[in-house]
């Protein structure tokens, strides 16, 4: 990957003036006069960017549930029957398309029965993340009370327009449970027992839930399968689900990083049956996450970790570089399917991703995996969605960990609390992709020149995707250098600009982030952008996120 972008990106820069001079009209020296350019294909169409793209993950894991989506029914804190207001009203402004819901790790020891019924009659279970947790913990982060189940789940996404997207238990419950899960769900009113269980809950009508995993991480913590026998498993838990005239969407536990055995294995298995078993397959879900910051110097899980408030500008850089592999993983594992699904009637799905770093950086003592989002993970969360939106041909589902209190989550928040991070404005700024038509984009810029350990290391020096909606083009853009700028022109060619307004996250210190008590230091900016000849002019601040709205004549 690195040395095909390194490709595009010399041979751009050898032959930007032809570039320009042929489709924008600009002279020699105005071409001369920018380091950068963008050139925005509009007849060259990679596909429909999904919404659910733009998706995100919850999960029953420290703050979580528990003090993030849920503050109780009895709680002073603002709420809509106990989900936290602040919440739901952000999360509408982003067009939340989809939330996973309860894992992750917990969902392999969730019983849903637990979750459902009256909630004062519901049973206390050890949560799965017990022995991560510690004496700064609350008891409902350790044992969980199970005030928040598929009921309260399915009401949050109502409330704010998303999908619901359920993760089944493989490892400890058996495949009738599963099917009795989607039977409480999805069964027509009255038509059964489990159905006026629903009703009883204040839901006669039935949930129509689309999107299930059928397990999670199941080559670790969801079983310990290899992927042989977690194939045997998916066709016995996915063989004659009822319906009830809703299509349901299966999502397979796909592998961890680059596991290119794993994908092989499972394709392997699954269609040594018959190939038909593709066509009850939606997706393939894929988990990465960026935590190795040592330079090679350990793969161990916990040495290799960063600081995530605390870092210099090649641990910033480093961070990128692992997330940038998401895109080698897409393109490797879409590769490795093809080998048994020609037609690729299965879809990538990421429904994990995110940088993950050491503890210490909690705006709540006592929420484990929490994280304090810096301008770091905004530029991380850029770069990936991006990256999601070029290959809008492959992947039809992602899902960023966690939403609120985790890992790069969009919100933090404790008690009447409440703050959006850095990330939660990415999603604001790049929302309007949802839907749109991915067109390929030509990125020539620079490259980051850094010392890595003594020896030269280089990044890219601005990339970012396109989208085309009517006479509307949205253009999403990163620039990962920390200190320098890069003034761009961005050519249309098949088109050409009539107005442009920019909306840039960035500042001064690349640790900028907000804080319970510091809110607003680190917002969106709107400016308009020169329009010259319908070319765009603009200068991309150094450590930054854009989305450029252009208006087509």
């Amino acid at each position: 990957m690195k040395n095909r972008r390194g490709f595009i990106q010399t041979t751009l820069a050898g032959t930007a003036g032809l570039i320009f001079s042929r489709y924008s009209g600009i002279s020699a020296a105005a071409a001369q006069s920018v380091d950068s350019r963008v050139e925005i294909l509009l007849d060259e169409s990679i596909g429909t960017i999904s919404p659910n793209l733009y998706g995100h993950f919850t999960e029953h894991l420290g703050g979580t549930i528990y003090d993030g989506v849920w503050v109780g029914a009895k709680s002073k804190v603002p709420h809509f029957d106990g989900i936290r207001k602040d919440l739901v009203d952000h999360m509408r402004k982003i067009k939340a398309p989809v939330v996973r819901y309860p894992g992750g790790c917990f969902a392999d020891s969730y019983d849903w029965r637990d979750g459902i019924g009256r909630s004062d009659q519901r049973p206390r279970r050890t949560n799965f993340w017990l022995e991560a947790e510690n004496d700064k913990s609350p008891a409902n982060h350790k044992y969980d009370p199970n005030e928040f189940g598929t009921n309260e789940f399915v009401h949050f996404c109502k409330l704010i327009g998303a999908e619901p997207y359920l993760a089944a238990n493989v490892r400890s419950l058996p495949a009738s449970e599963f099917y009795r899960w989607v039977e409480y769900c999805n069964s027509p009113a009255g038509s059964t027992t489990l159905a006026e269980e629903r009703a009883k809950a204040g839901s006669a009508q039935p949930y129509n839930v689309r999107y299930w995993g059928v397990g999670n991480e199941s080559w670790g913590c969801g079983g310990n399968f290899t992927p042989q026998e977690y194939a045997v498993e998916f066709r016995r838990y996915s063989a004659w689900l009822p319906h009830y005239g809703q299509p349901l969407s299966l999502i397979a536990s796909g592998p961890n990083s680059n596991d290119w055995g794993w994908t092989r294995g499972f394709f392997e298995e699954i269609v040594r049956k018959s190939p038909s078993q593709l066509g009850g397959i939606y997706g393939w879900g894929l988990h990465h996450y960026a935590w190795n910051l040592s330079r090679g110097r350990t793969s161990d899980w916990e040495k290799g970790k960063g600081d995530a408030i605390q870092f210099d500008p090649v641990d910033w850089y480093e961070i990128l570089r692992e997330g940038e592999r998401v895109e080698d993983l897409i393109l490797g594992h879409w590769q490795v399917m093809s080998e048994f699904d020609r037609e690729h009637r299965v879809k990538l799905v990421v429904d994990e991703w995110g940088p993950w770093y050491r503890p210490g950086s909690e705006a709540t003592p006592g929420d484990i995996l929490e994280q304090t989002p810096t301008l770091r993970d905004a530029v991380f969360s850029g770069m990936t969605l991006d990256i999601f939106n070029r290959h809008a041909d492959k992947l039809h589902m992602a899902n960023c960990a966690q939403l609120i209190n985790c890992l790069n989550s969009l919100y933090l928040a404790h008690e009447d609390r409440f703050v959006i991070t850095p990330v939660g404005h990415v999603f604001e700024m790049y929302a309007g992709h949802q839907g749109g038509e991915s067109r390929r984009t030509i990125f020539s810029a620079p490259s980051v020149q850094y010392d890595r350990d003594g020896k030269p290391a280089a990044f890219w020096g601005l990339q970012g995707s396109a989208s085309l909606r009517g006479k509307d083009l949205l253009v999403t853009v990163v620039n990962p250098h920390t200190t320098q700028g890069r003034e761009a022109e961005i050519t249309i060619r098949g088109g050409a600009a009539s107005s442009a307004m920019a909306t840039v996250l960035s500042h001064s210190d690349i640790h900028a982030r907000n804080t319970f008590d510091n809110r607003e230091v680190l917002i969106p900016q709107k400016k308009e952008s020169l329009v010259r000849n319908g070319v765009v002019v603009h200068t991309f601040p150094a450590a930054s996120v854009t989305a450029l709205s252009i208006h087509l004549r």
